[in-house]
């Protein structure tokens, strides 16, 4: 038999066991973590369109885990769309293997206590124990896009022995004063 526990301590998969061993079962209980790792974040991350990744980086690295919605929205205008993108990210991760059900969102939205049934949000938090994996998980991606960069620069660098033909020349195969590219048969072959 086996049981899989997500989002469970390793106190409770004991007692699990315990309770098991009493009724002479013998089973294993592998725990899945549901935290976010920085391998996680960056998946995330990536998996955000533009404005929503924005909004993610101005929550972790502007506010430090906590941003006011105003500062967010002077930035990025409405939030329904990056808001979205952001809530359907978890279960699409989920779905795609990326990380386990119950794997908890990183960025909450803080309702007015003052005046809770009005739905606009004033902030937007990061627990902070995630806030440095997701640090993390940027600098990473900041680091890969830019060795994606150089390696793309290194390539077309070596295209080109000198100066890269101008756009304004006839283009290999033609004259200068032709209107068809000059093409020859080989006829000596058979067909």
């Amino acid at each position: 038999m086996k049981i899989t526990i997500e989002g469970a301590s390793e106190e409770f998969a004991e007692k699990v066991l315990a309770l098991a061993a009493q009724q002479g079962a013998e089973l294993t209980v592998a725990t899945v973590q549901t935290g976010w790792t920085v391998d996680r974040a960056e998946r995330y991350l990536r998996s955000l369109p533009a404005g929503a990744r924005r909004f993610a980086e101005m929550v972790i690295v502007d506010g430090d885990g906590y941003i006011d919605a105003d500062q967010l929205r002077a930035v990025l205008g409405k939030l329904n769309g990056p808001t979205v993108a952001l809530s359907r990210a978890i279960p699409r991760g989920v779905k795609a293997g990326w990380w386990p059900e119950g794997t908890p969102p990183p960025i909450n939205p803080v309702s007015d206590p003052d005046n809770p049934s009005w739905r606009q949000n004033i902030a937007y938090r990061m627990d902070a124990g995630n806030v440095p994996v997701f640090r993390e998980a940027l600098v990473r991606m900041a680091t890969t896009q830019r060795g994606a960069e150089h390696e793309a620069e290194s390539v077309t660098a070596g295209v080109w022995e000198g100066d890269a033909p101008s756009a304004l020349a006839p283009a290999p195969g033609w004259g200068s004063a032709d209107d068809v590219p000059l093409v020859t048969l080989d006829e000596d072959e058979d067909r």
